[in-house]
């Protein structure tokens, strides 16, 4: 039944609503003199007209430009995005026996003739094959999307012994997650002896607690009984070779490995768009300090491939950390152990920042901002297992108008923090208004000597050098970097770079070597790397080219109205639509598939 009110058609007498696909109009209750209330056959009229549509009331500025109601403004999260499997794109994929024989014999689903494969392969992207020409070799053989570059007339696969020589014993990637680390992990053996420890100081403290209290004896700390195996007992190990104090003395706060985060720049942990192959091209540019995307403890501790695929970390960046978040002592200690002992990092960052209602109604994020007792007993546990630095990202509160963060800080700096990071907003107001400088400016003093970065509105070096001024020790920068990624050498030049659209497509072409590297040159990882450049063109396209600019420099929040560029690339890489992303990617990628589709991952960036 679906009920409309005449009252927005201008007649205030009357209602209607439909019912199995007929209009019925229902008249006024009338009250007779003597308070009779009149008949159901004078009230209610069937009718076969159908009821004018309903009309969507214009907000007070397009009723005063007399604007399209289709126009209003976006915003929020796509979350029913749609999602297609990578293997959807290949109708029948080549067998990795093709060329030998295959042990599922006839029962086998994939392509065995080479030639039969590649009259059926979608065509070659281009001519060279990046990770043939910087590696020597290929390792997605004949299904590479750029196969004919490393493939003789009878198929077989062609290698550069020279550059294999050269590359020999390179890792250019770190953090990746072993086979034996995670069937360990899934089978809940892998011990975390520095982790109970700590949290039996906890479970003690309660039970002193109480009995003090109550006279009764509490319950002891509770563990998420999927992650710990109350039966695991590490044998005795015969340990050769002389014993150091290491083996015998913890380290101290200040016995730590120290990272100099004085005047960095800092590139922020950004979800899905802050990827390994986009950390590299804003090293290029500058960037001092990265950090990996955000990671869930618990996922970590499962032993999830797609999780741990956030910790990686590329050889080029010197000073990296990851970044995790969860909203219990147990899991975040017992993954900081693991993070420890298992990758090679420079710091680990606590995200208490995050606004997604997903991590917020679980008590993390944001939420850890007003749980102040599991806030601090998940910093000493972390850092009690850590021999990194450990640092806090941080809002300035939940509510608007209701900064709780100059009360954390003197707190944090008692816990023994690293760094700490604050975003000038709060989880309620999002990116609605422009972030508090002046708040920013009262907790950098109070966070003293404790290093703080701020974070929040900086598109420009003007903009870094207001944000200096405040006192901060550093900066974050998280969209300027997505919009335009040279800010960094903006910034560390001091001057505006008016950089051209040919510029911005080679920057685009490295992001697309790095991404076949990182995710494969095959049809899958072609359309991955597509996917991902597509998430970052949706913040780029924001970028007003300083020759255009009536005045410098271009401010975050503004949004300019549709210009042409200089030259058609330029008025493409300003459009607000998909399918000029889309174009652009298919001048570095090839055409697309038959049956993709991609909507950003934000409503702000779908334009009608």
């Amino acid at each position: 039944m679906h009920l409309t009110s005449c009252t927005e058609y201008g007649h205030s007498s009357c209602s209607s609503f439909t019912r199995y696909g007929r209009s019925i109009s229902i008249a006024p209750l009338v009250i007779g003199s003597k308070g009779e209330k009149a008949s159901e056959n004078d009230r209610v009229e069937e009718t076969n007209e159908t009821p004018e549509t309903k009309k969507l009331k214009l907000d007070a500025d397009e009723q005063n430009k007399g604007g399209n109601p289709d126009r209003k403004r976006l915003r929020g999260q796509n979350k029913s995005r749609p999602h297609t499997k990578p293997t959807a794109y290949d109708e029948k994929r080549l067998c990795l026996s093709a060329n030998r024989e295959c042990p599922f014999g006839d029962k086998c689903r994939f392509h065995h003739n080479v030639a039969e494969y590649f009259a059926t392969k979608p065509a070659d992207i281009g001519e060279s094959c990046y990770l043939y020409d910087i590696f020597g070799k290929c390792a997605y053989g004949l299904t590479c999307r750029f196969a004919k570059a490393h493939t003789t007339p009878d198929f077989k696969t062609m290698e550069n012994a020279e550059l294999i020589k050269t590359n020999e014993g390179r890792n250019a990637v770190k953090n990746s997650l072993s086979k034996d680390l995670q069937n360990s992990l899934r089978k809940r053996s892998v011990a975390f002896k520095k982790s109970e420890e700590y949290l039996k100081t906890l479970s003690n403290y309660k039970d002193k607690r109480d009995q003090q209290g109550n006279g009764k004896k509490s319950y002891k700390y509770e563990s998420h009984s999927f992650l710990i195996n109350p039966l695991n007992k590490q044998p005795p190990v015969k340990t050769i070779g002389p014993l150091t104090d290491v083996d015998l003395i913890k380290l101290r706060p200040f016995e730590k490995k120290q990272v100099d985060f004085k005047d960095k720049l800092y590139l922020a942990p950004l979800t899905t768009c802050g990827n390994l192959p986009f950390r590299r091209v804003c090293k290029r540019f500058g960037a001092d300090i990265t950090c990996g995307e955000m990671a869930m403890c618990t996922n970590l501790l499962q032993g999830q491939q797609s999780e741990w695929a956030l910790l990686k970390r590329h050889e080029s960046e010197d000073v990296f950390g990851v970044q995790v978040e969860g909203c219990f002592p147990d899991t975040m200690t017992r993954c900081a152990e693991l993070i420890n002992n298992n990758t090679d990092v420079d710091f680990v960052d606590i995200n208490s920042g995050c606004p997604i209602d997903l991590v917020y109604k679980k008590g993390g994020g944001c939420g850890l901002m007003t749980r102040t007792r599991k806030f601090e007993q998940i910093i000493k546990g972390m850092n009690y297992v850590l021999d990194v630095p450990l640092t806090v990202k941080i809002r300035t509160g939940v509510q608007e108008k209701c900064n709780i963060a100059h009360k954390l800080i003197p707190e944090m700096k008692k816990w023994d923090v690293s760094m700490i990071t604050l975003h000038g907003r709060s989880r309620e107001q999002r990116y609605t208004k422009l972030a508090d400088w002046d708040y920013i400016t009262t907790c950098s003093k109070l966070a003293s000597p404790v290093p703080l970065f701020g974070n929040g509105d900086i598109l420009s070096y003007e903009d870094a050098m207001k944000a200096r001024e405040t006192g901060v020790s550093g900066m974050m920068i998280a969209r300027g970097a997505l919009i335009k990624p040279w800010i960094f050498t903006e910034i560390k030049e001091s001057r505006h770079w008016d950089i051209s659209s040919s510029e911005r497509l080679d920057i685009l072409r490295d992001f697309r070597n790095f991404g076949l590297e990182h995710w494969g040159s095959d049809t899958r990882g072609v359309e991955k790397t597509r996917t991902f450049m597509l998430e970052w063109l949706s913040f780029m396209c924001r970028y007003i080219p300083v020759g255009l600019l009536e005045r410098v420099p271009q401010k975050i929040n503004e949004r300019p109205p549709y210009y042409m560029g200089r030259n058609y690339l330029e008025s493409l890489m300003a459009s607000q639509h998909v399918g000029d992303w889309v174009r652009i990617s298919e001048m570095l990628l090839g055409p697309v598939p038959k049956n993709f589709n991609f909507l950003p991952k934000h409503k702000a960036n779908a334009y009608k």
